[in-house]
């Protein structure tokens, strides 16, 4: 089964960019609960230690001069979900990936798409739908001219308010 993410970022020429709206995710993910047990990822450890692969194709995508940028729009005090996500960001932005973070309560203004999201090149977006519980149940690719307005809008209402992933400080 392909990756509708990975091939969505193949074929980007310009611009990526992610609109995280949930305060869990997954929480099976065998990552999320080794970090629940302690593990931690070291910044100045080995880059191999905290390396994973989805790093790579953030690397290829940007190398050339794409644009990636993440918005999360998050619940404070977070979750520990979102206490997981903070933490094992900084891979991301080492990457190349740009990354902000936005209270809820300073979205509460922004007229936003009914769930997370991956637009790419201002072209084509790609929704996902969740579970409940953060589990993946469908993917959606949508190109209608309405769509992409939507998203490129609230976008960059998000993204504009947001806190770069460098200054946000995780409310506990």
């Amino acid at each position: 089964m392909t990756n509708p993410v990975l091939e969505g970022l193949a074929r980007t020429r310009r611009s990526a960019v992610h609109l995280e709206m949930r305060d869990t995710y997954q929480p099976s993910d065998p990552e999320f609960i080794a970090w629940q047990n302690g593990k931690r990822l070291d910044p100045a450890a080995d880059r191999s230690a905290w390396w994973r692969p989805f790093l790579d194709v953030v690397a290829e995508t940007t190398a050339p001069g794409v644009v990636m940028r993440r918005a999360r729009i998050v619940s404070e005090p977070v979750t520990d979900y979102i206490r997981y996500e903070y933490d094992v960001t900084f891979p991301n932005v080492v990457a190349g990936e740009l990354v902000r973070w936005l209270p809820r309560r300073k979205a509460a203004d922004i007229p936003l798409p009914g769930t997370d999201l991956w637009m790419f090149d201002n072209e084509s977006v790609l929704f996902t739908y969740f579970s409940g519980t953060g589990e993946v149940v469908e993917r959606e690719w949508r190109d209608e001219p309405e769509v992409i307005q939507l998203v490129t809008h609230a976008f960059e209402l998000v993204w504009e308010r947001a806190i770069p992933h460098g200054e946000y400080e995780p409310v506990r």
